[in-house]
């Protein structure tokens, strides 16, 4: 009979949890309908949908501080399916984050830390822009990845400072997007056992039930990446999901998806499980409908103090950082070099003589540089950066033999991850850019990758996202132009560089030879608040002499490399490997033609520079010339116009490079005729 009261007991504790959670869980959907609601706009049935897993994971599994979004052990969370942006809003709101009321009120309004999908850097806890479907999960796994080269680098068995999960929510969008076959495929290699995916499989999208044109099957797909799959979990049933969690955080051996059969919309009578919860709002009608389902007794935006009190993660947030932080002491006593180095690391500070050493590096390059492709310049950098900065984390999209991204000290990561430093991408330039992003997100770790330039058109939106997060990620792109030569106009970049140059905060770096190369890389490292292109040559470039002054405006952008006698007549305008070409062409020509030649290797950097600096380079009411073997239309902005750009407005062809060259008039013979006629 004791034992019975005992059950009974347990069944009644069960069931009041369970109403507690359907509760808090609750406030999320009218959280998110009704902010939708207010702006006219928006998603409102992922959140409810995925509203009792998320319940789940932040008051029963995530690790983190609402008093500190940047605390560095904390779990990251990914909301890879960012339309659902309000179920984001809402967790971070009631668990006590610096989000009021009045910003979930201005949901999708100018200004609000609510913007229509969640942006790094404007809304505290979110830890990455996610919106275009299937980004979220590479950069959950560049976080996971970084979170596993941390503890190999910094733990030690009686102190470890670094442990913390990554998870990260998508939808049937999200995997049908091609990058997250890229990115979960190297999850699955790599063993990232701390990455964690729940898979909301709700069976609709915008167009209605996926049925039509999504059919694979998940858990198999998953399972040949090598995932552990907890597959059929009921997306609403708080202590299943709550079991799934558990199993997942045990397996440490492999990345975890959690399939969640979820009803999209769920607590919406007539709209429930349909495309019409998707992506706009319920309706003033369909609104008092679902709180009458939910029993939702309060008005917009009222939520009561027992749920605030139920979702508060603020005093155990504290708790836990204030533990860690002990543990941190603890290490810094123990191992107070390697505390340091973690400190700097995470906090994205270069070490102390970083930048007399890489000045000194360059004054000797200016000395003794030959005549080599920028893309082994770059190589040689790399030798000379590696073993400064142990956080500096390389990589390739099977291209490393190409782009010339080793240097010798690189050893590759792999499952285990002990003293890695480079990883092979394998043919996935998409994910590998994604997953630079999210090393970047981490902390503690300096990324680049590279592929060819033409390719960037697979990685664009990537690149696009670190620009529009401020992220410092750096991109390598090798085979810059026609002077590739054999392979053709499926690989000759044409209107990349263009594309490069016009995305707002992205800076461009295409130097002329070594010492541009360095100077490109040093101002990469440098800064913090930008992702940084840098472009790089196949064919062999002439080094170029400069003296002491020349070579400390290279870092303004865009310099006088070639000066006239006199007033300029002509003043032309160069980067990387046409520069060259243009400098042997003005040689020849007779001294007092008195031409100015100008290098540009950073045009976003240039144009940062103060109007007279600008007016003093490329002279008043001169008559320009630019020379680039890229889409010409772009440097009309600098010529006006009046003046002539050589450039390329077709796609190449499949010749030697020297041959095409000279067909395209980038030969020292075809600019010595164009310079004449301008004369």
């Amino acid at each position: 009979m004791y034992t019975l009261f005992l059950e009974s007991d347990k069944i009644l504790y069960q069931i009041k949890q369970m109403s507690k959670s359907i509760d808090l869980a609750n406030a999320i959907r009218v959280l998110s309908m009704d902010a939708v609601e207010k702006a006219k706009s928006g998603h409102p049935g992922m959140p409810m949908g995925m509203a009792d897993i998320a319940e789940v994971l932040w008051r029963k599994h995530l690790k983190h501080n609402p008093n500190n979004p940047k605390w560095v052990n904390r779990d990251r969370f990914v909301l890879s399916n960012g339309h659902g942006s309000m179920l984001l809003y809402s967790l971070l709101h009631l668990t006590g984050y610096d989000l009021s009321m009045e910003e979930i009120k201005s949901f999708r309004q100018l200004g609000s830390k609510t913007p229509g999908h969640p942006e790094f850097g404007v809304t505290p806890g979110v830890e990455t822009t996610t919106g275009p479907l299937g980004q979220g999960i590479a950069n959950a796994v560049g976080m996971a990845i970084a979170e596993k080269l941390l503890c190999s680098r910094f733990n030690n068995k009686d102190l470890e400072v670094i442990d913390h999960f990554t998870y990260v929510f998508c939808g049937d969008g999200c995997l049908m997007e091609g990058i997250t076959h890229e990115a979960c495929s190297l999850a699955g290699t790599l063993k990232l056992g701390k990455l964690i995916a729940v898979y909301d499989d709700n069976e609709i999208s915008i167009d209605g039930e996926v049925s039509g044109w999504f059919t694979e099957d998940i858990p198999k797909r998953f399972e040949s990446y090598g995932w552990h799959v907890i597959p059929n979990v009921d997306g609403h049933d708080s202590s299943r999901i709550n079991e799934a969690f558990e199993q997942a955080k045990e397996n440490l051996d492999q990345p975890t998806i959690i399939c969640c059969k979820t009803k999209i919309g769920k607590g919406s009578p007539n709209k429930a499980g349909t495309a019409s919860a998707h992506g706009s709002a319920l309706g003033e009608e369909e609104i008092a409908l679902s709180r009458k389902e939910l029993n939702w007794e309060y008005p917009p935006f009222v939520i009561p103090d027992e749920i605030y009190s139920g979702w508060d993660a603020k005093d155990i947030g504290n708790s836990k950082e204030g533990e860690w932080q002990k543990l941190f002491q603890n290490y810094e006593i123990k191992y107070p070099d390697l505390a340091r180095e973690l400190t700097r690391s995470l906090s994205n500070e270069l070490p102390d003589n970083f930048v007399h050493q890489i000045d000194k590096f360059i004054n000797d390059l200016q000395g003794i540089q030959e005549d080599m492709a920028s893309r082994k310049s770059s190589e040689v950098v790399l030798n000379f950066l590696g073993p400064l900065l142990p956080e500096l984390i390389g990589g390739s999209a099977d291209l490393s033999g190409s782009n010339n991204t080793r240097w010798t000290g690189t050893k590759a990561i792999n499952e285990s991850m002990a003293d890695g430093n480079y990883i092979y991408y394998g043919v996935r330039e998409f994910a590998m850019t994604a997953i630079v992003n999210g090393l970047v997100l981490h902390g503690g770790i300096r990324p680049y990758a590279g592929t060819f330039l033409t390719f960037l058109d697979y990685a664009r939106n990537a690149v696009r996202l670190a620009a529009l997060m401020e992220i410092p990620s750096i991109f390598i792109y090798s085979h810059d132009s026609i002077g590739l030569g054999e392979d053709g106009p499926t690989h000759q970049p044409i209107e990349h560089l263009a594309s490069l140059r016009s995305t707002p905060g992205l800076e461009t770096w295409r130097p002329c030879d070594t010492v541009e190369t360095a100077v490109s890389w040093k101002e990469a490292l440098l800064n913090k608040n930008n992702p940084t292109a840098i472009i790089l040559s196949r064919q062999t470039l002439k080094a170029q002499g400069r003296n002491q002054n020349q070579q400390d405006l290279i870092e303004k952008g865009g310099y006088i490399l070639r000066d006239s006698e006199n007033k300029p007549n002509l003043v032309i305008i160069s980067t990387g490997s046409e520069l060259g070409a243009v400098i042997e062409a003005v040689q020849e020509l007779d001294p007092e033609k008195n031409i100015r030649v100008v290098s540009m290797p950073c045009s976003e950097r240039f144009d940062q520079q103060s109007e007279d600096y600008k007016e003093k380079v490329l002279g008043k009411e001169v008559p320009r010339l630019a020379v680039e073997a890229s889409y010409d239309d772009w440097w009309i902005k600098y010529v006006g116009l009046q003046g002539k750009v050589v450039g390329m407005k077709e796609f190449g062809e499949s010749a030697p490079g020297d041959v095409l060259q000279k067909h395209y008039g980038f030969d020292k013979e075809s600019l010595i005729k164009i310079i004449d006629s301008l004369l």
